[in-house]
């Protein structure tokens, strides 16, 4: 069993890939929205840029493919992918997402959610119950600047009222990991749909939520993880 060398207050969860099992979709709608514009997309260049907020990833592959990317134009292709998920997306859960926000909660954990997704998705996507276990969250449309950048997780931290340094952050694509190593925060990653060569930038890496879940309960047993 992998060991932590500390003992957080606090897990950050992001959503795609690490509690919902969604991405699948979320290429599909991509790849078929840019199709539309004549622009065939890849397994990698959705996946890799998972957690990054939809109008960014509208523009970055009309420049990778080579239009003149706009802000009208990268609306356009972002309004028709969501079009096209909320036609085929079906809640999903990640195996063992459900025991392990149990777990940690009922172990003392404050609990967060980090995600790029839009909260009026985020409310379609997740369980009543499971979204009520998150003392904060941050969504795609509640910041300026989303994941690679360090903002969504920085007002995570703010709104806690905690150092990052009491906090470990559950990631699963470079995105991610990388807008929570800016912060300053411990970075967790589990190999969902990338393998481990994507995610080096993470502090540890896990095969499993089972993994995190038994490391972070075997951490919890430390000391008193509220205040």
């Amino acid at each position: 069993m992998k060991k932590l060398t500390f003992t957080p207050r606090a897990v950050i969860f992001d959503m795609d890939g690490v509690i919902t099992d969604t991405m699948g979709y979320h290429y599909t709608a991509w790849k078929n929205a840019f199709a539309a514009h004549g622009i065939k997309v890849g397994y990698y260049d959705i996946y890799l840029r998972e957690g990054q907020k939809g109008l960014e990833t509208a523009w970055e592959l009309m420049e990778k493919n080579g239009l003149k990317p706009s802000k009208a134009g990268a609306g356009k292709i972002l309004r028709l992918k969501e079009k096209f998920f909320k036609e085929i997306s079906r809640p999903k859960l990640i195996s063992g997402s459900k025991s392990l926000i149990r777990d940690l909660k009922n172990a003392g954990f404050i609990l967060a959610l980090v995600t790029g997704t839009a909260r009026s998705e985020i409310k379609h996507i997740l369980p009543d119950k499971m979204l009520s276990s998150f003392d904060f969250s941050v969504t795609g449309n509640e910041v300026r600047s989303g994941k690679p950048n360090p903002e969504p997780y920085l007002k995570a931290l703010k709104n806690l009222n905690l150092k990052a340094k009491d906090c470990l952050v559950l990631e699963n694509a470079p995105y991610g990991i990388k807008s929570a190593k800016s912060a300053g925060l411990y970075c967790a990653a589990i190999t969902t749909y990338l393998p481990p060569e994507y995610l080096r930038e993470a502090d540890i890496i896990l095969n499993s939520l089972k993994e995190a879940d038994q490391m972070l309960l075997k951490a919890a047993k430390n000391i008193k993880c509220r205040p």
